[in-house]
């Protein structure tokens, strides 16, 4: 069947396109799902249509016409990256906006894999972007089900009282959308009134899109500084704004022992 077909290599034991893609560091599954509606990835000569496609690796799979080399020999790598505010989780953007990459092109060695980031932080929030050139083990640290924890220390404006942090302990559903409880913890207390700028540690599970955000909103704090310290075993420490550095490969596997179990 041609690519434009459901699969291929039939008497052939493969993987799916998606998954080869997201493996060779280039991308997330769901950014190589994408990729192929949009017609950049060729399969033997042929454009893709749709993802669900499997490969071997006597294929010849090309990503905007340069070929995708199926290492799967390539150990899985993770940086810590101290993303700075004031830049975009993407690789490009339209607006020509600063990019994460910018900064790591800057920062990181010469024989550095590609990297694609784990999750995502917002424009205007930084600390701990966690790199990795396996777009498994993204996927892994990713999931719900694995329930990742996420730390973030966040400056807020308003009125703070235990009512409103114990709705937030208890979960929320914001326009529809259901949040899984939340650790908040308050830093600093506020002026007399219990209204003015403060610091809480708040700790999720879930990192659902602005999630934050979205939970401060709810219980009418503004926030003004949002931090990540902290992703699963992983932490920012004191690593500089817009430094990275590499985990090692031997507290990488201590750290998942589930990821890397044969």
């Amino acid at each position: 069947m041609s690519p434009q077909g459901t699969q291929n290599n039939s008497d052939a034991k493969g993987e799916r396109i998606a998954k080869v893609m997201a493996h060779a560091g280039l991308c997330s599954r769901r950014d190589a799902e994408r990729w192929i509606e949009q017609g950049r990835v060729v399969v033997n000569g042929k454009t893709l249509e749709s993802p669900a496609f499997t490969v071997t690796a006597k294929d010849k799979i090309l990503v905007d016409n340069k070929p995708l080399l199926q290492e799967e020999t390539v150990e899985p790598q993770l940086y810590i990256f101290h993303k700075p505010s004031g830049c975009l989780t993407t690789s490009k953007d339209p607006e020509g906006r600063k990019t994460i990459y910018d900064v790591l092109k800057t920062v990181l060695p010469e024989d550095a894999p590609r990297l694609i980031p784990i999750g995502r932080l917002d424009y205007n929030t930084e600390g701990l972007l966690l790199m990795t050139n396996d777009g498994g083990l993204s996927r892994y640290m990713e999931l719900p089900k694995n329930k990742m924890k996420r730390r973030y220390r966040v400056r807020v404006f308003g009125t703070v009282s235990k009512d409103s942090l114990k709705q937030l302990e208890k979960g929320a559903k914001i326009d529809g959308v259901h949040y899984a409880p939340a650790k908040v913890i308050l830093e600093e207390q506020g002026d007399k009134q219990g209204k003015s700028n403060q610091w809480l540690r708040i700790t999720l599970t879930e990192g659902k899109n602005r999630e934050v955000r979205k939970l401060c909103e709810h219980i009418g704090l503004q926030v003004s500084r949002l931090l990540r310290e902290a992703y699963g075993p992983f932490s920012l420490g004191k690593l500089p704004r817009g430094a990275v550095k590499q985990v090692a490969q031997k507290d990488l596997h201590l750290a998942l022992p589930e990821y890397f179990k044969p």
